[in-house]
């Protein structure tokens, strides 16, 4: 006779489902917290990078401000397209505006010695121009005179007295001599250079020995670089180094093409600025160095208001040596 079955106890799990319900919730709760604690601190590195507007919304500034690019984006952009900075350096921080280049041949009219003959050199500021005034180095007044060569619309260059082949031939005080040690040449050319301010650079004043000489030109060259300057050969050899070591060591320069008066008469003067004109055609410019003497400022007086109607543009040497330079 088989044994009755024994009855086994009644569990109720209601309880347990309610336990683990609880527990499912509460987990949830917690990590959905995490996830929004998250989000809303800015730590989801997914998040689309938003996109600039279109140029066509860009007039709508009530509905879409502008949208800048992420920072890492921003600041490669800020090193490769930033300029080098610092100041521009003097021969272009001085210069005097060319016009235009519209075709038209450059002529640019240099006078030299402006400053020791004061009366002539106060005639010479107020020509017409622009022109550029290179002042002597010994002159007096130098402040005042350029300042009054600055009003006139003129651009200033320093000229700098250097030793002549013609031992008869006097350059003046505080001439760079070759037989002058290096520390000698740069105290009288740096007491040249601090006598006033406001020029683009140097040419020199005779020099026909000393611009030969490329030991002695090339410290007054580094002088010359070193203070963001340009040179001006004036060409009184023909075996000048000038202009050549300049560009070897990088160097804005130019060369004297005529002089307008090494013989001063007036129909000389006259016959000199149309041989200018020829060159600055042929060419595409012209550098051409004068003096205050009277019959080259009589002359410039009467021929700088007509060059225009002639189909020349009279600019300062800084934009022939610009315009070089760009190639």
């Amino acid at each position: 006779m088989p044994k009755p079955r024994r009855k086994l106890p009644q569990v109720n799990f209601r309880p347990i489902r309610f336990a683990a319900l609880a527990l499912f919730a509460l987990a949830f709760g917690i990590g959905f917290g995490l996830l929004a604690n998250r989000i809303f601190r800015g730590e989801d590195k997914a998040a689309p990078i938003p996109t600039p507007t279109s140029a066509k919304s860009e007039g709508d500034k009530s509905s879409q401000a502008p949208l800048r690019p992420p920072p890492a984006r921003t600041t490669l952009s800020v090193v490769q397209d930033r300029p080098a900075s610092g100041p521009a350096p003097a021969w272009q921080r001085f210069a005097v505006a060319a016009p235009e280049a519209d075709g038209r041949p450059w002529i640019a009219v240099v006078l030299d010695d402006v400053g020791v003959d004061k009366k002539r050199g106060q005639r010479a500021v107020e020509l017409p121009g622009p022109l550029t005034i290179a002042l002597m180095t010994y002159a007096d007044d130098l402040p005042a005179l350029a300042a009054k060569a600055k009003a006139h619309g003129h651009e200033l260059m320093l000229h700098v007295p250097m030793e002549p082949q013609d031992k008869g031939e006097n350059p003046g005080p505080q001439a760079l001599l070759v037989s002058q040690d290096a520390a000698e040449i740069q105290k009288r050319l740096r007491w040249g250079l601090d006598r006033f301010e406001g020029f683009v650079g140097i040419n020199n004043h005779m020099g026909s020995k000393f611009t030969a000489v490329e030991p002695a030109m090339r410290i007054v060259l580094a002088e010359v670089k070193a203070r963001g300057l340009l040179f001006l050969d004036s060409r009184t050899s023909g075996q000048t180094i000038g202009a050549r070591l300049a560009g070897t060591m990088g160097i804005p320069h130019a060369s004297r093409d005529l002089f307008l008066d090494v013989d001063d008469r007036p129909e000389a003067v006259r016959a000199q600025l149309d041989q200018t004109e020829k060159l600055a055609r042929k060419q595409g410019h012209a550098i051409v160095i004068g003096h205050p003497h009277d019959a080259t400022m009589a002359a410039l007086e009467a021929w700088i208001p007509k060059l225009a109607a002639r189909g020349f543009a009279l600019v300062p040497v800084s934009a022939i040596v610009k315009r070089q330079l760009a190639g």
